[in-house]
């Protein structure tokens, strides 16, 4: 048994048993997976999809921020009967720092979405303010579904080793899903760029699209820093500001795991300076996808349902856009709700 004791906001560690050891599994035996963020809950169930005794355990769900998640003893209890612990990395989850080192030394097998993407060469460092604090490496690589391709083969192998009953249907969905990954980033790279080029400026309230900015084209700018843990000052809003004003940017926009207090912010002080901006015809997705059932509760579908709020709000800025049919075999496909906006809404 697991127990975690709460003194204010600090999660304290009490005793973790072992229970059984990582490696491949006997035959008959279940795979019991814990997943962190929704994004590791949607590849690991797409991979594992009619693999017979595989139990998947998602801690986190739809808008929850993963930079102040802090495991619960539930979470806990689960991850110490897991054979294996599908988490993002990158100190996404710093707050499970401490579990994973104690699950680790018990043989569980914990393994890092990002750490394909790192050992290829494409993570981006951080900023030099965030450096000490966060790591040289900037968490949100998924944004680039080149990198989610990469995460999704490698994770594919380290099932196929852990579980070789099952080795090749984890092979063939990778496969299936890998193309499903090109046909999304063509898509998107295609609506993304139809943008004129000194347009293309996306706002938002934390730094979490810079991977996204480096695969379509698009320059970036944030209020807050990589990590949510780190409150937007005075300073930070004037100074984003001073960017959007500098920059004629008609969009901002707010992220569905976060408050929109600092946007709006950014809002009110451009225009009391007789600026004019408007806020995104919906949240962007960022650190955590949508409920389970909708559209943007898949990865595909949250990439695409971002892809879709930033070119209609430009349009509805008065930008040139065009939006690309979407490719009749990606799954899921957009529901006509998202397809029809109301600018005026």
């Amino acid at each position: 048994m697991t127990l975690v004791r709460h003194f204010g906001s600090l999660l304290t560690l009490i005793a973790l048993l072992v229970v059984g050891s990582a490696g491949t599994l006997a035959q008959d035996d279940p795979l019991r997976i814990v997943t962190t963020t929704t994004q590791a809950s949607d590849l690991a169930a797409i991979l594992t999809e009619g693999a017979e005794g595989v139990q998947i355990t998602p801690l986190m769900g739809a808008g929850v921020d993963p930079h102040l998640y802090q495991p619960t003893e539930a979470d806990i209890a689960a991850m110490n009967q897991a054979d294996m612990v599908i988490y993002s990395g990158l100190n996404l989850e710093g707050q499970f720092d401490t579990v994973f080192e104690a699950l680790r030394e018990q043989g569980v097998l914990i393994y890092a979405l990002s750490q394909p993407v790192k050992d290829a060469g494409f993570v981006v460092g951080a900023f030099e303010a965030e450096a000490e604090q966060l790591g040289s490496d900037d968490p949100h690589f998924w944004f680039d579904p080149r990198n989610w391709e990469l995460t999704a083969q490698d994770l594919a192998n380290t099932l196929a080793e852990a579980d070789p009953d099952n080795a090749d249907l984890y092979q063939a969905n990778a496969e299936a899903y890998l193309a499903q990954l090109q046909a999304l980033y063509r898509w998107a790279d295609e609506g993304m760029r139809t943008v004129p080029g000194n347009q293309r400026y996306l706002v938002t309230s934390h730094d979490a699209f810079q991977y996204f900015g480096a695969a379509f084209g698009w320059r970036m700018a944030a209020i807050q820093g990589i990590s949510t843990q780190d409150e937007a000052g005075v300073g930070d809003i004037q100074s984003t500001v001073d960017f959007v004003i500098a920059n004629d940017i008609p969009v901002l926009f707010v992220e569905s795991s976060i408050s929109p207090d600092t946007i709006q912010a950014v809002v009110e002080a451009v225009e009391a300076e007789g600026g004019t901006v408007r806020v995104g015809v919906r949240d962007l997705y960022s650190d955590a996808m949508g409920e389970p059932e909708a559209f943007g509760g898949t990865y595909i579908g949250m990439i695409a349902e971002n892809v879709y709020t930033i070119l209609q709000s430009y349009a509805c800025a008065g930008a040139e856009v065009s939006l690309p049919a979407w490719p009749e075999d990606l799954q899921p496909a957009p529901d006509e709700a998202l397809l029809n906006v109301d600018c005026e809404a």
